[in-house]
């Protein structure tokens, strides 16, 4: 019984954990101000210099930020962008973009 009880309350911990790490899309929404004029309010410019990132994976946007911010992916724009954003800002507009419609058509079979 207390090893159940051990497991139980270890994985409701790491459930926690990685809710608490999640980010708030309606808090994205909010911080996404310098993102709209490139990337559109939803992630899906127009403009083919910019890169669709509705509808990419959370975490892959997340990563992204991250390396803007750290320099690990260099970009001068994107750098200066991030400075100034906390990790949760990042993991919010990472979770607003993720949650838009990705913009993109995708053929079913037999279309």
């Amino acid at each position: 019984m207390k090893i159940m009880l051990t497991l139980f309350s270890a994985a409701a911990l790491a459930f926690a954990s990685s809710h608490a790490l999640a980010g708030d899309p309606r808090a994205g929404e909010s911080k996404a101000e310098a993102c709209i004029a490139c990337h559109g309010a939803d992630g899906n410019s127009p403009a083919p210099a910019f890169p669709r990132i509705g509808g990419q994976y959370e975490s892959y946007l997340l990563h992204s930020l991250r390396g803007y911010k750290s320099g690990d992916r260099p970009n001068p724009i994107m750098a200066d962008i991030v400075k100034d954003l906390s990790d949760r800002d990042l993991r919010d507009l990472a979770a607003y973009y993720a949650a838009q419609d990705s913009g993109l058509y995708v053929p079913r079979r037999g279309q």
